[in-house]
């Protein structure tokens, strides 16, 4: 059964904060140049080491503000109550999380997630199945990492990025093929680890 990000269980789990800065990922991944935090960079340069030779990870997003998680998920949860009239209140919290995490355990509030897909050694994009960012409404599920709904070649694509990024240590979220993190409290979870490293990163101090 898949675990969402809504599941008080990630709740319950501690963080004990590293302190671990964030960073900019360099352009080797891509035009994006997210930032995340320290450990999770060095972990998608080992990852990409794993890839087959002229493949690439492109990170399109990592960290994000409170402000723009809480206006993604104001968007989103418009959108399922249109797409679900008949959900009842206590159903549209996890309904919403399958494509928005709630703010108090979102990854990438913490800087511990990417988006991120693959590309050959052109930057052309592979085919894993979605765009990234396709809600389970507009892919008619096919988003979710182990989706029927998609060609053979985009599941080979789809194992191939998964192989490394596991190897490396990271967890996907099931609903979101393109979501990946480490050292949040949902990778904790999954990872059976006792405690997450990484919590919202605090905002920047006015200079004095």
């Amino acid at each position: 059964m898949t675990v969402l990000l809504s599941d008080p269980r990630v709740a319950a789990v501690p963080v004990h904060e590293s302190g671990e800065p964030l960073v900019a990922l360099s352009a080797a991944f891509g035009p994006a140049q997210a930032r995340v935090r320290a450990g999770l960079a060095n972990r998608l340069v080992q990852a990409q080491t794993l890839l087959p030779r002229g493949l690439r990870l492109r990170v399109v997003e990592g960290h994000r503000s409170p402000h723009d998680q809480q206006a993604i998920i104001a968007r989103y949860t418009a959108e399922v109550r249109a797409a679900h009239p008949r959900a009842g209140a206590h159903e549209i919290p996890g309904l919403v999380a399958r494509f928005v995490s709630p703010l108090e355990v979102a990854p990438h509030v913490a800087g511990a997630a990417v988006d991120l897909t693959m590309a050959d050694a052109e930057g052309n994009e592979l085919d894993l199945g979605t765009e990234i960012d396709a809600t389970p409404e507009m892919s008619d599920g096919a988003c979710f990492f182990d989706s029927p709904r998609i060609s053979p070649e985009a599941r080979g694509h789809r194992r191939l990025l998964a192989a490394a990024l596991h190897a490396a240590g990271l967890v996907n979220y099931p609903t979101e093929w393109w979501h990946w993190s480490y050292g949040d409290r949902y990778w904790a979870l999954k990872a059976g680890v006792g405690h997450a490293i990484y919590g919202p990163v605090p905002p920047p101090q006015p200079l004095r």
